[in-house]
C-alpha cells in the first residue's frame, strides 16, 4: 500500500530536500509540501494525506495547533512531527495536540520511511531519546498531596504552587507571598484551551516582562517560555504579543492597575 504523504516545513531547502528523500522511498507519495499550519490545513482538506511530516515552529499556525485540528477535522490522517526541537514542552505538546510519531530531523530515510508505516498501521514511533525522557518523567512521583494536570505526565500542584513535566519550579500565588514580577495564578476554567502555564506566561507579558525575565520568574528556559507562547498565540489567534495581552486583559486573566 503506498503512503500518500504532505510534508511542513517553513524552511524551503528542509521541505525540497524531504520531498526529494521521500520521493525515493519505495511506497511512498508526496501529495504537496507547506511551508505553515494554515497552508498545511487547506493542502490536507484539498489531498486527504495519510501522514503529515509536520515541523512545530512556522509562522502563521504553528505546528502543534496545525496537528491538533488535522486530527479534530481529518480522524484518517496521522502527524509524524520532524522537528529540531526536541525538548520535553515540544513533545508533550504535540502528543497531546494527537501526533503519533516524533522524530528529530536527525532522523535518517529509514527512520522516517518506519514512522510513515508504523502511524499508518495505528502505532506510535518516537525518537529514541524522547522516549527515553517520555518514560522517565511518566515514571516520576507526582509531588505530594498534587493532582497531575490532565495530559501532563508528572505535572502537580502542591502548596498553591505549580510544577509541570520538565522539572519547572513551583509558582505561588501574590496573595501567598510571590515574588515580585510573578503572574497571579489563574483559577477556576481557562478560556480557548490555554493551560495554566501558559496562562501564567500571558499574564506575565501582560505586565511586560520580556521572555528572559519570564523564563527567571518561572524557572524554566527561554525555549520554554517561546513554546508556550507560541502554543498560546495558536490557541486564541494573536499575531503578536500586543494581541495577547489586549486578549489577557478582556477575559480578565490580569487586573487593570
Amino acid at each position: 500500500m503506498t503512503a500518500r504523504v504532505l510534508v511542513v516545513d517553513d524552511q524551503t531547502i528542509v521541505r525540497e530536500g524531504l520531498t526529494l528523500l521521500l520521493g525515493l522511498l519505495p511506497g511512498v507519495e508526496v501529495v504537496g509540501s507547506a511551508g505553515d499550519g494554515e497552508a498545511a490545513l487547506r493542502l490536507v482538506e484539498a489531498e486527504r494525506p495519510d501522514v503529515v511530516l509536520m515541523d512545530l515552529r512556522m509562522p502563521r499556525m504553528d505546528g502543534v495547533e496545525a496537528t491538533r485540528r488535522v486530527r479534530a477535522a481529518y480522524p484518517g490522517t496521522q502527524v509524524v512531527v520532524l522537528t529540531t526541537y526536541s525538548d520535553d514542552e515540544s513533545v508533550f505538546a504535540a502528543l497531546q495536540a494527537g501526533a503519533r510519531g516524533f522524530l528529530t530531523k536527525s532522523a535518517d530515510a529509514e527512520e522516517i520511511a518506519r514512522a510513515i508505516a508504523t502511524v499508518m498501521r495505528g502505532g506510535a514511533q518516537l525518537d529514541p531519546s524522547v522516549q527515553r525522557r517520555l518514560l522517565d518523567t511518566m515514571a516520576a512521583p507526582s509531588p505530594p498531596g498534587g493532582d497531575r494536570e490532565p495530559g501532563v505526565p508528572g505535572s502537580g500542584e502542591a502548596g498553591g504552587g505549580h510544577a509541570s513535566a520538565a522539572g519547572e519550579a513551583p509558582v505561588r500565588d501574590r496573595a501567598s507571598g510571590a515574588e515580585r514580577g510573578r503572574a497571579p495564578r489563574p483559577k477556576g476554567d481557562l478560556p480557548d484551551g490555554l493551560t495554566r502555564r501558559e496562562t501564567e506566561v500571558l499574564c506575565l507579558m501582560a505586565e511586560g516582562r520580556s521572555n528572559a525575565q519570564i523564563a527567571g520568574d518561572l524557572f524554566i528556559s527561554e525555549a520554554t517560555v517561546k513554546t508556550h507562547i507560541n502554543n498560546l498565540f495558536a490557541k486564541i489567534g494573536a499575531r503578536d504579543r500586543a494581541q495577547a495581552v489586549a486578549y489577557a486583559y478582556r477575559q480578565g486573566l490580569v487586573e487593570i492597575r
